[in-house]
């Protein structure tokens, strides 16, 4: 049962629906030259196998440009990409995008390699061929992880945890990124899992849509029928933000999800009262279109009417944020945004995002205070997925003393 409500100020309608069109023409621009530079200097190495050599680098410099185009104009809210259009102009873009900076890098180093020898070209080309079969084979098994769905249970023990909320069970979704590509059938998959789970309370934290607003409604058809005694909860992310913040909060709103920005909630369970509290996106603080700016977090404003010594759970689509909760006090924040790089390896605990995310992936602790990084239930961009499955959280939170199996932060400054 919710009790009540601690709300930041509401969103300001004047807020410009989109970016310049200077600044996506500067985007655009971008992509064309680290396009072009990439696809010319695979061409040097391919124009070793004649014409068939330059025609491949020319159609995959097509293919790296030619959509971003068709993005800038979906950006600007020109028209919105249907699935055919994601599929097969969008999704060829993201593979390209990766292939080219790959292809060209290691056909340079092989050329290097084989220089003292007299046989750079030969090398290259060799080098080449097996960078671009090994790229295949991990596309093809990414995209096949991309529907290994995974129901995870974890269990979280706080000494602090009142007594009447022991067994409180939570299921969190995060990432799921929908758009009419997506498939139905992985949806269809997570909600059984979610009922099946019976949780007392749901959460999605943050990137609920892949990148434009009117895919909000897409996400209601699916999660719209869900429900939980204390409430199904959705949070800002940072494509929820590119979309279109005011849009895309209003359709959750209308649908009966529970969309808190810099808010928090008194509710009670069993007698006993804690507080769930969402933040809002860093990428608020610079992205003011479509309502972005009314989502920047503000975690002071957020709890400040919070008593002191309650049990808090905070939404935060960013990790980033932790450090600061933890400081005051939040005893479990429940974050997403790094997908943990898509490609991870979970017994040493690092993934794709590790080397540029402080917190990338699973739980962290810091004294009582724990963080755990959701790897995201689908996919944005790429279609892959590599020991990063997607997943369903089923969080239980326990009394009794910190035995969490999480990371141990030894301290919170960068």
């Amino acid at each position: 049962m919710q009790e009540s409500v601690v709300s930041a100020s509401r969103p300001d309608a004047s807020a410009p629906p989109h970016p310049p069109a200077a600044t996506l023409r500067r985007l655009v621009r971008g992509v064309v030259l680290w396009t072009t530079a990439h696809a010319g200097v695979l061409a040097l190495f391919l124009a070793g196998y004649g014409w068939p050599g330059l025609v491949g680098a020319a159609v995959l410099w097509l293919l790296g440009i030619g959509p971003a185009f068709v993005l800038r104009r979906a950006f600007q809210g020109r028209f919105y990409p249907s699935a055919t259009v994601r599929r097969w102009v969008f999704r060829p873009f993201w593979y390209v995008q990766l292939a080219l900076p790959l292809l060209s890098t290691v056909a340079v180093l092989g050329w290097v390699a084989g220089w003292p020898f007299g046989a750079g070209p030969v090398v290259a080309r060799y080098a080449l061929v097996v960078m671009a079969g090994l790229y295949l084979l991990v596309a093809l098994a990414g995209y096949a992880g991309t529907y290994r769905l995974v129901v995870r249970h974890r269990t979280f023990h706080f000494p602090t945890l009142p007594p009447a909320l022991d067994g409180l069970r939570i299921v969190q979704l995060s990432d799921l990124h929908i758009g009419p590509h997506t498939s139905r059938r992985l949806l269809r998959r997570i909600v059984q899992a979610v009922e099946a789970a019976a949780p007392d309370l749901i959460v999605f934290t943050g990137d609920q849509v892949d990148d434009y607003a009117a895919d909000a409604r897409l996400f209601v058809d699916v999660f719209g029928s869900l429900q939980a005694p204390l409430g199904v909860w959705a949070i800002a992310g940072n494509h929820d933000i590119f979309a279109g913040w005011h849009e895309v909060q209003r359709t959750l709103e209308a649908a009966g999800f529970i969309v808190p920005v810099n808010e928090a909630h008194a509710v009670s369970h069993r007698g006993a009262r804690f507080w769930v509290v969402g933040l809002g996106d860093p990428t608020g603080a610079f992205w003011p279109y479509g309502g972005g700016a009314e989502a920047a977090p503000d975690i002071a404003r957020a709890l400040q009417h919070v008593p002191d010594g309650a049990f808090v759970v905070a939404l935060a689509h960013n990790p980033s944020l932790w450090p600061e909760l933890a400081r005051r006090g939040v005893a479990l924040t429940l974050s997403g945004h790094t997908h943990h790089g898509q490609v991870s390896i979970p017994a040493l605990r690092w993934c794709l995002a590790s080397p540029f995310v402080r917190f990338a992936m699973d739980c962290y602790r810091y004294r009582d205070a724990v963080l755990y990084v959701h790897p995201g239930s689908n996919y944005w961009g790429l279609p892959l997925r590599l020991g990063a499955w997607p997943e369903v959280t089923v969080i239980t939170l326990r009394r009794g003393p910190l035995a969490n199996h999480c990371t141990d932060v030894a301290s919170l400054e960068d």
